[in-house]
C-alpha cells in the first residue's frame, strides 16, 4: 500500500506559521516595552511540543542631559547683574565717533570759535596786510581761545554728564538732559534778546515766558547771529585808528603832489608801528576773553 499523501497546513506548516506569529508578537513587544525594562519574555507552546522560549532584550533609550545639579531641570538661568549698569565699551566708542564727526559744526556754532575767528581776521584786514598772518595761523590762535573760553564749561558738562553716564549713574537722556545745561547757560549769557525774539517771529512760534525756555533750534542761529554782531562791533573799533592813519598819509601824499603813490604803502609801516607800541595782539586777545565775562 502506499502511503497517503500529507496534505498542506499539517503540523509543521501549522508549527511554521506559529513560529512567524510569534516571531511578529516578539518585535511588537520589543517596540512597545518601557525605557527601563531589562527583558521581556514570550513563551512558545507549539501543538507539538517544546519550543524554545523567545526572549526580548529591551534596549534603554538614553537618557537626555542633566544639570549641574543632577536634578535634569532643563531651566536655563543668565545672570546679567553689572552688565547693563554702565555703557558698554562699542556704544562708548561709537558716541565718541559720532561726536568726533559733528565737532567742527559744535565748535562754529556752539563755541566762541566764530566771534574770535572774525575778529582776527578784521584785524589783519584792517593793518592792510592780506595773507600775513596766515589763515592757519589765525585758526589755531582763535582755536586754543575758544578752549581757554570755553574750559570751565566743558569742565561742568564732564562732571555733570559725561561722568556720571560713564559711571552707570544716569541714562543716556538724564545725561544728555544735565550735561547741555552748562553749554545753554553760556549761550543764553552771550545771546542778545532781539536775537531770540527775532528767529521766533521768523519761525513762527511764540515767545518763550522766560530765556531758560528756548529751546535748542533757536538758541543755536540766535547765538551765532549776536557773535557774528558783537565781532562786527570789535572790528569798528579796530579800524577806526588805522583808518585815521590812512587818511593822513593821503592827505600827506596829495599836499606833496606825489599822488602816484599808493597810499597803503606809505601808511603800512605806521600801522604796523603803532600796532606793536601799543600791543595790539594783547589788547585784542583781552577785549575778547573779556567779553564772555
Amino acid at each position: 500500500m502506499t502511503a497517503p499523501a500529507r496534505r498542506p497546513g499539517t503540523a509543521p506548516g501549522r508549527l511554521l506559521a506559529r513560529a512567524l506569529v510569534v516571531a511578529a508578537l516578539a518585535a511588537l513587544c520589543w517596540l512597545l516595552l518601557p525605557a527601563g525594562a531589562a527583558q521581556a519574555a514570550v513563551p512558545g507552546d507549539l501543538a507539538t511540543g517544546d519550543l524554545a522560549t523567545v526572549e526580548v532584550l529591551a534596549v534603554a533609550t538614553p537618557e537626555g542631559p542633566r544639570g549641574p545639579n543632577g536634578t535634569g531641570d532643563s531651566s536655563v538661568t543668565v545672570e546679567l547683574d553689572g552688565l547693563t549698569d554702565k555703557p558698554s565699551t562699542s556704544v562708548t566708542v561709537l558716541i565718541t565717533l559720532t561726536l568726533l564727526s559733528l565737532l567742527p559744526a559744535i565748535l562754529l556754532t556752539c563755541t566762541s570759535f566764530t566771534k574770535i575767528l572774525v575778529v582776527l581776521g578784521l584785524t589783519r584786514n584792517a593793518l592792510g596786510l592780506q595773507q600775513t598772518p596766515p589763515n592757519q595761523v589765525l585758526a589755531g590762535l582763535a582755536l586754543f581761545l575758544s578752549l581757554f573760553i570755553m574750559g570751565p564749561v566743558l569742565a561742568d558738562m564732564n562732571e555733570i554728564g559725561v561722568q556720571p553716564y560713564l559711571d552707570g549713574d544716569k541714562s543716556s537722556t538724564e545725561a544728555w538732559d544735565d550735561g547741555i545745561e552748562p553749554l545753554r547757560g553760556f549761550m543764553l549769557k552771550q545771546t542778545d534778546e532781539s536775537e531770540i525774539e527775532l528767529l521766533t517771529n521768523v519761525a513762527d512760534r511764540e515767545l518763550p515766558e522766560t530765556r531758560e525756555d528756548t529751546p535748542m533750534s533757536t538758541l543755536v542761529p540766535a547765538f551765532i547771529l549776536s557773535e557774528l554782531k558783537q565781532a562786527f562791533i570789535i572790528g569798528f573799533i579796530i579800524f577806526i585808528p588805522f583808518l585815521v592813519i590812512d587818511i593822513v598819509v593821503s592827505g600827506a601824499l596829495m599836499a606833496l603832489g606825489m599822488m602816484m603813490m599808493p597810499p597803503t604803502m606809505v601808511s603800512l609801516p605806521f600801522k604796523l608801528l603803532l600796532f606793536v607800541l601799543v600791543n595790539g595782539w594783547a589788547l585784542i586777545i583781552t577785549a575778547l576773553v573779556g567779553s564772555y565775562g
